[in-house]
């Protein structure tokens, strides 16, 4: 049974695929997401789009609970900062979609750095409890804003590239599946980087990282920051593609399912490593 690959050069170590089974499975892969929206109904092109804006704000609490140790029940609110954001540029400026993304989730990322200054002093269920404040908080803005639309929230118009309107699921696909990639491929390289193998330090033991040399606080925070960064990308594509946004659509039961699924990705990835085939 083959159990591992013998890298000759640190270049192979470091290299995400190392055996021609993983670029063969990963040409595969892409040729059948390119061809998918052509085959099948809309009804799973619909499903392909939830499953791409949830891969994506997965992977951003990924990095923070799976390689940095830090637990959030707050990400549904990160992703309502990015939708919300999304919207209002959208109606109210106008600007490109691909810009309002961006926007997004950087206005998602320092709501989520400011969340992310307990993390140096509590831990567990105690940094649980003040992510789900945040989220609390978070809610009771939207739902009294009047600029947001109070609690019947902001409906917007479909992205576009130029006059063309991307409004159906299998126009939306071509927004979403880009975005999960290049999500998906940043995180797995990531953990190839001095910052991401300071945060599986603090993972395995903050205390030996703080001895190491590493900045808590800053490498925490960044971590938050990166987290709620993909969870407002992702709540910008929830809002083009439903093109509603309300206090409701991102409820506390939204962030566990979330945390559920961030746990079910890192069991599947260690299942996957452990048996992964060499060439």
């Amino acid at each position: 049974m083959r159990i591992g690959t013998a890298h000759q050069t640190y270049a192979q170590a470091e290299s995400l695929l190392d055996t021609n089974v993983q670029r063969f499975w990963l040409i595969a892969l892409f040729i059948l997401l390119a061809a998918f929206p052509f085959v099948a109904d809309q009804y799973w092109v619909y499903m392909a789009c939830l499953v791409g804006i949830h891969i994506v704000t997965v992977t951003g609490l990924n990095i923070l609970t799976g390689f940095t140790g830090l637990v959030s029940l707050g990400h549904a609110a990160f992703m309502a900062v990015g939708a919300y954001t999304v919207a209002v540029l959208e109606i109210r400026v106008g600007t490109p979609f691909i810009l309002n993304l961006i926007v997004g989730g950087l206005v998602a990322s320092l709501v989520g750095i400011v969340v992310g200054i307990p993390s140096l002093r509590v831990k567990g269920l105690y940094l649980a409890i003040a992510t789900i404040a945040a989220a609390v908080i978070l809610h009771f803005v939207f739902a009294n804003s009047a600029f947001l639309g109070g609690t019947s929230g902001l409906s917007m118009p479909p992205a576009k590239i130029f006059d063309y309107e991307i409004a159906q699921p299998s126009q939306v696909y071509w927004l979403i599946l880009p975005v999960t990639v290049l999500s998906v491929v940043f995180a797995a390289n990531l953990f190839r980087t001095r910052i991401g193998r300071a945060f599986i330090a603090i993972r395995d033991r903050d205390i030996s990282a703080e001895v190491l040399g590493i900045p808590l606080l800053r490498y925490k925070l960044l971590s938050f920051a990166l987290s709620s960064f993909y969870a407002g990308v992702a709540g910008g594509l929830w809002a083009y593609f439903f093109r509603v946004v309300t206090p409701e659509s991102f409820p506390l039961i939204y962030s566990i399912f979330s945390s559920r699924q961030s746990s079910l990705a890192a069991w599947a990835r260690s299942l996957a490593a452990f048996w992964a085939p060499s060439s």
